[in-house]
C-alpha cells in the first residue's frame, strides 16, 4: 500500500496518466523513493547471488522429536508448538521454550498472523508476528510469535459445540474461519432413533484487531443429508458431498442475510436463556447466524473425490470426471459457461502408484502446473486464433527428469546370444529412477523448484532444482545430504537463502534438516 501511494504521488508529479507506463516507468526505476525499489532490487540480488556457481547450500543443523516438526516464515515450532527455534541466525537459536503442556491444553491447529501493511493497530504488539492457535479444549489463543506469551484469549465453545479443530483463511490475514469436527452422535444414540442434523460449526473472525463476526452451522435439513466437509475461501462456501459433488455459496450473502444479532467479543448477553459475556468461559460464543433457508447457489460441479479448483484468466475449473476410471484425467472448463476448453483435457498416461496431480500456479499468472512421476508441464490460456471467445490451453515450457541412465528394455540379449523377455515393465514412478516429488514456488524470489528423488536399494538420494518461473531453465541444483526414504513423509520448504527439510518416519519420529546459503570466497 506504501508503494502504491508513492506511485500515485510520482504519477501526479510526472503527470503521467497511463497504468501500463506507470508500471513500465516503476520497472526501470524511475521512482527512487518507492517503498518497494530497495526491496525489490535487494531480492534480485540475492537471486544472483544464489543462482552462482560458486554459492553452496550448507547443513547447519539438524534435529529429531517424538513429535510433529513445523515451519512458519523462519521459525521451526516443536514439542506441540512449546518450544520456536529461529532458523534465520547463522545457527538455528531457541526464541523461546515452554514447560510441557498437558493434555488438555494440546494444540490442534495454528496460523501464522502478519501485520498489515498501512494500517493503524491498536496495540504495539499487534504490530509483530504473532501465532493463533487452536487448543482441545476449544481455546482460540493469540501468542506473540518471538515470546510465546499470550497476548488474547476467546473461549469458543458454549452449549452448541464441543469439538473445534480446524483453523483455516477466508481472507489471508484478513477474515479466519475456526471450524469444528464433523458432529457425530454416539452408537446408542443413533441406536435409539436420534437425528443428528447440524453437520458442522463455523467461527468467523476478523483478525487485528481479534474480533467475533458471527458463528453458523451446516445443518443437513439445509444443505443435504450427504454433505461430507465444508470450507470457506475467498468470500464462498464449499459444500462438498458423498457423491463427488460440490456446491459453491456467497459466504458473505449468507452472513448478511442470516445474522441474527450481532457481538462483540467482551460483551455481556442474553442469549436463547443464557446470559454470559462473548468469548468468555463457560459461555464462548453464541451462534448468532441462523440459515433458515438454502441459499442461493452460485456454481455447482461433480468431480471425483470432490476435487474442484477455481482459477486463470478468464476464469476457469479444474475437475475430474466422477468415474474411478478417470483418475488422472483432468478437465479444463471455462467458469462462465461450462465449456471444456481446446486441449483442455490433460492426461499424463502415467502408471504409477502416486497420481500425478494439478493446480493453478500460486504466482497468480493464472497459469496451470501439471505434475507427473518425469514430467512437469506448465501451461496457459489463451485465445483461440479467429475465436476471442473461446480458450485453449498451450504448452509453457516443461521441465523434464533426468532419466539418461535408465534402460527399460522389454527384451535383452546376452553375452552367448540368448533372447531374454522381461515378464514386468517397470511403473513410471518406480524408485530407481528419478522422479518428481515435490514442486514449490518461492514469491520473493520468483523460482520455481523442485524435489527428484532416485531410491537404489535403501539408500535414496534427492536434490533441490531451482528453475526460472517464465521460462523453465535450470539455474541451480542443491543436492540434499540426508538419506531419503520414497515410503516416508516429506516436506521441503524453500524461503529466500533457507532450505528446510522435514521427515516424518514410521512409529511418529520427526526429523529437520536446515540448510542455508553460503558464498564461497
Amino acid at each position: 500500500q506504501a508503494a502504491a501511494g508513492g506511485d500515485r504521488a510520482a504519477l501526479r508529479a510526472c503527470g503521467v496518466h497511463n497504468v501500463c507506463r506507470l508500471l513500465s516507468r516503476r520497472a526501470h526505476g524511475f521512482y527512487a523513493r518507492d517503498a518497494g525499489v530497495a526491496h525489490r532490487k535487494n531480492l534480485g540480488l540475492l537471486r544472483k547471488i544464489m543462482c552462482q556457481e560458486s554459492t553452496k547450500f550448507k547443513n547447519v543443523w539438524t534435529t529429531h522429536s517424538a513429535s510433529p516438526i513445523a515451519y512458519e516464515r523462519g521459525r521451526i515450532y516443536m514439542d506441540n508448538y512449546q518450544c520456536c527455534i529461529s532458523s534465520i541466525a547463522q545457527q538455528p537459536r531457541i526464541l523461546y521454550q515452554k514447560s510441557k503442556c498437558a493434555k488438555s491444553e494440546k494444540i490442534e491447529d495454528a496460523l501464522l498472523l502478519e501485520c498489515p501493511l498501512g494500517e493503524m493497530l491498536q496495540s504495539p504488539s499487534d504490530y509483530k508476528a504473532s501465532l493463533i492457535v487452536l487448543t482441545v479444549q476449544n481455546w482460540l489463543l493469540r501468542l506473540s510469535a518471538d515470546s510465546g506469551e499470550v497476548l488474547e484469549k476467546v473461549y469458543l465453545a458454549g452449549s452448541c459445540c464441543k469439538f473445534f479443530r480446524y483453523l483455516s483463511w477466508d481472507t489471508p490475514q484478513e477474515v479466519m474461519i475456526v471450524k469444528s469436527a464433523q458432529n457425530k452422535l454416539p452408537a446408542a444414540a443413533r441406536q435409539a432413533g436420534i437425528q443428528q442434523t447440524v453437520l458442522f460449526y463455523l467461527a468467523v473472525f476478523q483478525v487485528l484487531p481479534l474480533s467475533f463476526i458471527g458463528m453458523l452451522e451446516i445443518n443437513k435439513k439445509i444443505f443435504g443429508n450427504s454433505v461430507t466437509d465444508v470450507a470457506v475461501s475467498n468470500g464462498i462456501l464449499i459444500v462438498m458431498y458423498s457423491m463427488g459433488l460440490v456446491r459453491l455459496y456467497n459466504f458473505k450473502a449468507i452472513l448478511e442475510q442470516f445474522m441474527e444479532q450481532p457481538f462483540d467479543l467482551g460483551q455481556e448477553f442474553n442469549w436463547n436463556g443464557q446470559v454470559g459475556v462473548v468469548g468468555k468461559y463457560p459461555f464462548g460464543l453464541p451462534c448468532n447466524i441462523k440459515i433458515t433457508d438454502t441459499p442461493p447457489l452460485l456454481f455447482e460441479a461433480s468431480s471425483l473425490e470432490n476435487a474442484f479448483q477455481i482459477g486463470g484468466y478468464p476464469w476457469h475449473y479444474i475437475i475430474t470426471p466422477n468415474k474411478k476410471k478417470h483418475k488422472g484425467v483432468f478437465h479444463i472448463c471455462s467458469l462462465k459457461d461450462n465449456a471444456l476448453a481446446k486441449n483442455g483435457i490433460q492426461d499424463m498416461k502415467c502408471c504409477s502408484l502416486e497420481p500425478d496431480w494439478i493446480y493453478f500456479h500460486p504466482d497468480m499468472s493464472g497459469r496451470i502446473i501439471h505434475v507427473g512421476p518425469n514430467l512437469i508441464k506448465v501451461l496457459k490460456l489463451k485465445e483461440v486464433k479467429n475465436h476471442a471467445d473461446q480458450m485453449e490451453i498451450a504448452e509453457d515450457f516443461t521441465i523434464v527428469a533426468n532419466r539418461e541412465n535408465c534402460v527399460n528394455n522389454s527384451v535383452t540379449v546376452t553375452a552367448s546370444g540368448r533372447v531374454v523377455k522381461k515378464r514386468f515393465t517397470l511403473l513410471d514412478d518406480d524408485p530407481e529412477q528419478e522422479t518428481f516429488k515435490i514442486v514449490d514456488y518461492e514469491d520473493e524470489l520468483d523460482l520455481l523448484s523442485t524435489v527428484a528423488v532416485t531410491q537404489i536399494g535403501a539408500d535414496g538420494r534427492a536434490h533441490l532444482d531451482f528453475h526460472c518461473n517464465e521460462h523453465g531453465s535450470l539455474l541451480k541444483s542443491i543436492p540434499l545430504k540426508e538419506s531419503w526414504d520414497v515410503t516416508y513423509s516429506h516436506e521441503v520448504y524453500f524461503d529466500k537463502d533457507l532450505v528446510l527439510h522435514i521427515e516424518q518416519k514410521p512409529n511418529r519420529r520427526f526429523s529437520c534438516y536446515v540448510y542455508q546459503m553460503v558464498c564461497d570466497t
